[in-house]
């Protein structure tokens, strides 16, 4: 569907300028006022006229074609008032059958008494009845065509022609921020592999679409650690992510919210910050945990060989900018001196408030670290949800946990894509966290 607008003065000039150029035939999508008549100014009009591609060829003047719609440019409405007169119809026809639908019941009719037989349904339907469906039949294929106009127009790069009832899915992932080449890629795969009957509905599709979502989201479930092992997890990431507070509810959360209250160490290598240090040491003294910090690559190994009796080690890192590479080699200098048995997971700290270009250049520039997985902070802060999906579906590695708040420790969860589905289309609720 190819748009063209028109200007004038008054809507009647723009709708004449319309029929000089394109007849009688297009759709009228929209008449609205661009400006107002002020002192030394006219007003200012224009329409939107809807032309269907496919029909640009036929027209010789203009290598333009435009779809009839069975009225004269000049007597059509808008769409939008179209469509609502079409559903004043709907509703009407659907009152008439349900009166038509009274008097044929015969436990609604006055001759049926109590303990009489029942008479026999006919399979004929009455004329009216049959009228009337095809009436609604004949409404909706055309809320259907209003339906695929903004489809195309929203949708322009698929190859296949997408049923109208995937609209309302692809407008709530397109406006969760997910890449357009994932949505799109995801689109494909729906209407390739989608059982046909199941397209009819839209409820259907956006049931089969959220299954979809959930098993391409990759998740890393949290796990204790063995008898007689440990876990080290480090925490890297940009500034102001809220590494330091996530350690906190990590700490937290092994220490007294997991079946056993494990024995929790705390080491630190942001001594850059001394607020970072002396909060995390704050933290360390209300829960009793032990704590090291690092200055000197060679210190790593030592701290934590002097946390091996503890089941969890958790390291946090100094913050610094994605393109800082000398903060990033500082922190691999770390892991690179690691003489112990314990391998170091790196999990990447990323606010889930940044659009998803930013995310994939923070990544890319983490990676060299060699990420195990993602933890995402602040979807307390945002409506969109479509880059965590972008990124996790783009690099592979899985989420391991989602902080939903500044509270210690409660406003931390082990990720699930369940979760995440859920904020991705219908946003974050508390209540379901």
């Amino acid at each position: 569907m190819k748009i063209l607008t028109f200007t004038g003065s008054t809507p009647s000039e723009a709708l004449k300028k319309a029929k000089l150029e394109i007849g009688d035939e297009g759709m009228l999508i929209e008449t609205r006022e661009v400006q107002k008549k002020g002192l030394g100014r006219e007003a200012l009009y224009e329409i939107v006229i809807g032309i269907e591609e496919s029909e640009i060829k036929k027209n010789s003047k203009l290598s333009n074609s435009y779809t009839n719609i069975n009225k004269p440019l000049h007597m059509q409405k808008p769409i939008k008032e179209e469509s609502e007169d079409i559903l004043f119809d709907i509703s009407n026809a659907a009152e008439q059958i349900s009166k038509i639908s009274d008097v044929t019941d015969p436990l609604t009719d006055p001759l049926y008494e109590y303990g009489a037989p029942a008479p026999i349904q006919k399979s004929v339907e009455p004329k009216e009845l049959k009228e009337i469906k095809s009436e609604i039949n004949k409404l909706g294929d055309k809320v259907k065509l209003i339906q695929n106009m903004f489809w195309d127009e929203k949708a322009p790069s698929l190859e296949n022609s997408i049923p109208p009832e995937f609209a309302e899915i692809y407008r709530l992932a397109a406006q969760s921020g997910m890449s357009q080449e994932h949505l799109e890629s995801i689109m494909r795969m729906t209407l390739e592999h989608m059982p046909h009957k199941m397209k009819e509905n839209s409820s259907t599709v956006k049931r089969y679409f959220q299954t979809l979502l959930r098993k391409m989201i990759p998740i890393r479930l949290e796990t204790a650690p063995q008898v007689g092992s440990k876990k080290v997890i480090m925490l890297v990431g940009p500034t102001g992510v809220g590494k330091t507070t996530s350690i906190a509810k990590l700490a937290a959360r092994y220490s007294y919210l997991m079946e056993k209250k494990y024995k929790v160490g705390l080491v630190v290598l942001d001594t850059y910050r001394i607020g970072a240090v002396e909060q995390l040491m704050q933290y360390a003294r209300m829960m009793k945990l032990g704590i090291e910090t690092v200055v000197d690559p060679m210190d790593f190994t030592m701290s934590l060989n002097s946390l091996r009796h503890c089941d969890y080690i958790l390291i946090d890192t100094m913050g610094s900018s994605p393109y800082d590479k000398g903060k990033i080699e500082k922190i691999y200098e770390c892991l690179d001196a690691n003489d112990t048995e314990y391998h170091v997971d790196v999990v990447l700290v990323m606010p889930s408030s940044i659009k998803y270009e930013d995310l994939k250049a923070t990544y890319d520039n983490f990676d060299t670290l060699n990420i195990d997985t993602i933890m995402f902070t602040k979807l307390d802060e945002t409506k969109g949800f479509g880059n965590i999906f972008s990124l996790a579906y783009e690099t592979k590695k899985p989420i391991s946990y989602f902080s939903v708040g500044q509270e210690v420790p409660e406003d931390l969860v082990s990720a699930s894509s369940d979760f995440l589905v859920e904020c991705l289309l219908h946003g974050f609720n508390r209540s379901k966290v």
